[in-house]
């Protein structure tokens, strides 16, 4: 893990702005082109992939960037190919899709939790590199996101999830779990890595005890996967308003939202 400081607020947000102009310009270049994202942000619970996510989408237009994040899969999606419902999510031409965890749930909760067997989990392993290779065969671009928190920090946030009621919802008995099978997720991501960390397909590891730090690190380096350019947009001017001869109805007729601060 990193040793440097903890980043300041007004470096943070000032960095932070900058790139999200930049990733805004890239949004355009998705649109214009064509071109097809995908980004994977995978790592142990409490990571931070949520928050770096979050950044990313905030100022995108969300029929272009798209964030995926599956919930447990039903009886029918359990007796498909495994990557069947994965890829009914992935983008069309012009479209940017970030995965919320994603298939490689086999190759960590599922196998560390039992929710699949060990030949499922050794099959996984076998076929996530063939159908990443098949994506990218496609013209997709794919960039893989682990993101990495010690054992300290990681208690520190379930605590603070614990004791803070807006962040309440986002602890779970599986966090519970996860904390109990760190050593079996240790070994499950290290088999994972071993597998999939391809040279097509490489996983991008951002150190996260520092949140502010690992999202701005996440983006510039996203930015700098998509080969990008700016688009260049005629300018534009405002028609003058035309009011039409129409007498609208009185305002005070509408049923209005009461003022919460008088």
């Amino acid at each position: 893990m990193s040793s440097m400081s903890k980043l300041k607020k007004k470096a943070y947000e000032k960095t932070l702005k900058d790139l999200q102009i930049e990733l805004v310009r890239m949004q355009e270049w998705v649109k214009e082109t064509g071109a097809k994202v995908v980004v994977v942000f995978e790592g142990r619970d409490a990571a931070g992939k949520g928050g770096a996510i979050k950044r990313i989408a905030e100022k995108l237009n969300p029929r272009v960037c798209r964030i995926v994040a599956l919930d447990k899969p039903t009886e029918r999606e359990r007796s498909q190919w495994y990557f069947q419902r994965y890829a009914a999510q992935l983008p069309a031409g012009g479209e940017i899709v970030l995965f919320d965890r994603s298939w490689y749930n086999r190759a960590g909760v599922e196998v560390v939790m039992g929710f699949c067997s060990k030949e499922e989990h050794q099959e996984f392993l076998k076929e996530a590199p063939i159908f990443e290779q098949l994506l990218i065969s496609s013209g997709i671009i794919m960039v893989k996101y682990w993101f990495s928190v010690s054992d300290d920090e990681q208690e520190r946030r379930f605590q603070e999830r614990i004791e803070n009621p807006m962040k309440r919802w986002k602890f779970s008995p599986m966090d519970l779990e996860s904390r109990n099978r760190w050593a079996e997720y240790s070994k499950a991501k290290d088999q994972m890595f071993a597998a999939t960390d391809t040279q097509d397909s490489p996983w991008w590891v951002v150190e996260a005890d520092d949140k502010k730090r690992a999202r701005l690190n996440c983006i510039a380096h996203l930015l700098r996967q998509i080969p990008y350019k700016p688009v260049s947009h005629p300018p534009v001017k405002l028609p003058k308003l035309k009011k039409a001869d129409y007498q609208r109805p009185p305002y005070e007729k509408q049923r209005l939202v009461p003022e919460l601060l008088g």
